[in-house]
């Protein structure tokens, strides 16, 4: 499938924020100066508010975004955007009480932590409910947005609590290290799913003409391209997608690994490696797209898209 960059940076910089937010309302930033709380605050609402704006310029008509929150009861988008706005409210109050008081009682981030990773469960379903496209349709799809939501917001928390001069947590610096791995690992198994499962839809299902035997196309559709030809029909040849698959890794895992193991207090080298997870994401998410094929592809004998990304 085509893939849109409104969408790309919305899912990853929302994830990021969402998962940013939860380690801060679970207590792993010490937030005892009002410094300190301006900017966790500042971070938390604009990674996520600035993903969840780029998300409307994939609209037709940015304006009616606001009417897709009122089908939450069938919807994964309208679910996602409900849940957002109520961790922003719920992150506005926890943040407040934090400047006027003290650090809520954890009970409170904990049910907050709980609501941002929802949120990004939802945005994954978005994706993975989608029958069409089976390659998002599986269990693994949504677990690969939860742990790089969980990984990306460990390692910004590990950089603001050097840039904040804290006592160094060794268990938040080990348990980054372990989510950065746990979360490539489980984009692997995605990518072994994407390159070894068939695709139960053929051209003969998707006529409903199998039980005459063969269909094939005798001559094209349309005279040019369509629109579903390119948004549905994008394809990357395979030697492409290994290409960059590497380089997210590299970006996404090795660099922002071996900072943390080998100069975890580094801030210039932390938000290097923050930057460059970041840079990783964007590229894994763009191939999340690019890699995807739609059934619809079938209505227009386009073989070639399953030749592209088998060869």
């Amino acid at each position: 499938m085509h893939p849109a960059w409104s969408i790309i940076f919305f899912t990853s910089v929302s994830g990021l924020g969402l998962g940013f937010s939860g380690w801060v309302v679970l207590g792993f930033l010490d937030l005892s100066s009002t410094l300190e709380i301006f900017y966790a605050a500042l971070i938390s609402f604009g990674l996520i508010g600035a993903g969840l704006f780029s998300s409307t310029l994939h609209l037709g008509h940015p304006e009616r975004a606001w009417r897709a929150l009122s089908q939450w009861r069938s919807s994964w988008l309208s679910r996602e955007g409900v849940l957002a706005v109520l961790v922003l409210i719920f992150l506005a109050g926890w943040f407040l009480f934090t400047f006027l008081y003290r650090t809520p009682p954890p009970m409170v981030g904990a049910i907050i932590c709980v609501l941002a990773l929802v949120t990004v469960y939802a945005t994954s379903m978005i994706y993975a409910s989608l029958k069409t496209v089976a390659c998002w349709n599986n269990q693994i799809t949504p677990a690969c947005y939860l742990a790089f939501s969980i990984c990306g917001g460990a390692l910004l928390t590990v950089l603001l609590t050097e840039l904040f001069n804290q006592t160094s947590n060794n268990s938040l610096q080990y348990a980054t290290i372990v989510t950065i791995v746990a979360s490539w690992v489980i984009k692997f198994a995605w990518w072994w799913n994407l390159d070894h499962s068939k695709d139960h839809s053929t051209t003969e299902s998707a006529t409903g003409l199998g039980s005459f035997g063969r269909v094939r196309s005798l001559m094209p559709p349309h005279t040019s391209e369509n629109y579903l030809q390119k948004e549905m029909g994008f394809v990357i040849a395979r030697k492409h997608a290994i290409k960059l698959r590497v380089i997210s890794l590299v970006l996404g895992a090795v660099l922002p690994l071996c900072v943390l193991i080998t100069n975890p207090f580094s801030v210039p080298l932390l938000a290097l490696a923050t930057g460059s997870h970041l840079l990783g994401i964007f590229v894994e998410r763009w191939l999340f797209f690019a890699e995807a094929k739609h059934v619809v592809s079938l209505y227009y004998g386009d073989d070639k898209v399953t030749t592209a990304l088998t060869t």
